[in-house]
């Protein structure tokens, strides 16, 4: 069966995390991604350390599924070619400062004279106008400057997440949103558009719940003052007696009654566990206390036969080897032809009838130059001189 984006040609010119991330969404549900790099240094995460092979475990990771195609677009040659190779694309996919593609002859304006069904989405810190738009930013900056960063934590401290949410909850997957979008509203208008992604835009979105709070109780969030933010007991993380910890999450009355009878402290069941006040930290340090007499394995045993929402914290390795998380397909054994055996990532939507597919390993730089090439009808003669001037 063939993928939901079987069909759909992806012209990708985005580097390290938001855009390939997006891009990996729309390979792995079939479409075309051709990954147009630099001919010398390609995309930058190829060479971040540690490396499987000759590769990054970074790239290996989200590049999956494309092909690569190393052209050099400040040359003539380039240029021309970038612009035969979008004339039955479906989408342009880029990550560079607001300006660069204009600059190069290629924005979108100059693209869809070329293919007015075009549907070009550009992935930026700040977005492609305003005051900040040509500042340089990383995840830090964008979550610091639409308040996200600024409740998140405990004891009045920002913490930093584990994870890159402006880069890909604000960036990559709201652009891989809008890609299908303008794809379905291309049906209908019968031409593209053009897409603009702020990641920091993106990423203020997901304030929704503590925005709707403050415009109900004039209250501004900061970390650990909320249920869902370190702020009640019945919510937290608690460490176990070998230094692991398990999350809890009993926020509803019948999980909580079931946690309380379950660890044996019946008495915690009150009506003031639902409500901010100082006897949250109380609570909350009697439970550490009970978290503290066992061992993670042990809690994970006891708690087993009751549904009170308490989990252990796994690492990733854990995780990988989670039976569930491999019955879901989430860990797909591979082999690559050059070294060897590894695991990779899974696919986490699961259609009933147009499923995404792994389909092959993330490309070496330039992998598939010649052959995408050849399909736009240039010589193997053209390709070689090309080659030899740094064209590609």
């Amino acid at each position: 069966m063939e993928g939901a984006l079987a069909g759909f040609k992806v012209v990708d010119l985005s580097r390290l995390l938001p855009g390939p991330f997006c891009s990996m969404l729309l390979a792995d549900m079939g479409a075309d991604v051709i990954k147009v790099e630099d001919p010398k240094v390609g995309d930058y995460i190829r060479w971040w350390p540690p490396q499987i092979g000759k590769n990054s475990g970074f790239h290996v990771v989200l590049n999956r599924n494309k092909r690569s195609l190393s052209l050099n677009l400040k040359a003539p040659e380039g240029k021309e070619i970038f612009r035969k190779l979008i004339q039955d694309a479906d989408v342009v996919l880029e990550g560079f400062r607001p300006g660069v593609m204009n600059k190069l002859g290629l924005g979108y304006e100059s693209l869809k004279e070329i293919n007015p069904r075009i549907v070009y989405c550009a992935i930026t810190g700040y977005g492609t106008e305003g005051a900040r738009a040509l500042k340089a930013g990383h995840d830090i900056n964008y979550l610091a400057l639409n308040g996200v960063l600024s409740y998140c934590g405990r004891d009045g401290l920002p913490t930093l997440p584990g994870v890159q949410i402006a880069d890909i909850g604000g960036g990559a997957l709201l652009a891989a949103f809008s890609i299908v979008t303008a794809l379905l509203a291309r049906e209908r208008l019968g031409e593209g558009q053009f897409i603009d992604i702020s990641m920091t835009d993106g990423a203020l979105t997901w304030n929704c719940l503590r925005w709707g709070k403050l415009l109900a109780d004039g209250n501004v969030p900061s970390p650990g003052d909320d249920m869902l933010n370190h702020g009640y007991a019945c919510y937290g993380v608690y460490e176990t007696r070998d230094g692991r910890h398990m999350s809890l999450g009993a926020l509803e009355p019948q999980f909580w009654k079931i946690f309380c009878e379950a660890v044996g402290h019946p008495e915690w069941n009150q009506p003031n566990y639902f409500e901010p006040g100082p006897h949250q930290t109380a609570l909350r340090e009697e439970i550490a206390a009970v978290f503290k007499e066992k061992t993670q394995a042990e809690w994970v045993r006891d708690l087993a036969p009751h549904d009170c929402c308490c989990e252990p914290v796994l690492s990733l390795d854990e995780v990988m080897r989670d039976p569930e998380t491999i019955s879901r397909r989430m860990v797909v054994e591979l082999v690559h032809e050059s070294w060897g055996a590894y695991r990779q990532l899974g696919i986490a939507p699961k259609f009933s009838k147009t499923p995404g597919t792994l389909r092959s390993h993330a490309p070496e730089l330039g992998e598939h130059t010649s052959g995408i090439l050849g399909d736009l009808g240039y010589s193997a003669d053209e390709i070689a001189r090309w080659r030899a001037s740094g064209v590609v």
